[in-house]
């Protein structure tokens, strides 16, 4: 099975070990190449993204999936939240059941957010973790906004990288515990798994 992943850089380098890791014990015997179509800013929209994803299928050496995965929140407003970013990518691409758009709601920080105690630790600060659900924000304070006010504050003495702090945030975690708290990070792990033979994340229980 080969999955090519589309996503921003940044979210790439920071997302793609702890991916893998939490997918190898789950699908032993059977884990995909996964293969990373980074861009360089923001996933693209419109006609441009119908053009990369039918690049990829239509290749000399075709995926058997494509999954998009992109910000709600992008600096310009083009979604109202995670459900408005997959329904608008799937109408760009159109009805291609090869396609699996997925979003960060509203960013990747997001699914960072359950990991409050390494951030306070990686820089040096007791901020309190965000109150609500880690997807619950909104555009005007988006998780990566509230992890960068921590690193602006703290004694590390260094401004929030993606790419540097965003590994290291989850270089030593299991992503299930983030995917227990964020139903959009849970549904993408789900649609890698589902189309691997594996078995998918249950919703956890109201009241767990």
């Amino acid at each position: 099975m080969k999955i090519s992943l589309i996503v921003e850089g940044d979210t790439e380098v920071a997302f793609r070990d702890a991916l893998r890791r939490f997918l190898e014990p789950r699908l032993p015997g059977c884990m995909p190449k996964l293969d990373p179509v980074p861009c360089d800013g923001r996933v693209p929209t419109g006609e441009k993204l119908r053009r990369r994803v039918r690049g990829l299928l239509d290749g000399s050496h075709p995926p058997d999936a494509v999954i998009a995965l992109t910000d709600v929140y992008t600096g310009t407003r083009a979604f109202e939240n995670a459900a408005d970013a997959k329904s608008k990518m799937r109408s760009w691409v159109g009805d291609e059941p090869r396609f699996h758009p997925h979003a960060a709601q509203h960013d990747f920080e997001a699914w960072l957010l359950p990991y409050w105690d390494t951030i306070q630790r990686l820089a040096k600060h007791n901020k309190a973790v965000p109150a609500g659900p880690p997807e619950g924000v909104n555009h005007l304070q988006p998780p990566s906004r509230r992890i960068a006010e921590v690193f602006r504050a703290g004694k590390c003495r260094t401004h929030y990288s993606k790419v540097r702090d965003g590994k290291r945030i989850l270089r030593d975690v299991d992503l299930l515990e983030s995917a227990n708290q964020c139903p959009e990070l849970r549904e993408i792990l789900n649609t890698i798994l589902d189309l691997c033979g594996g078995q998918e994340i249950p919703a956890p229980q109201l009241g767990t």
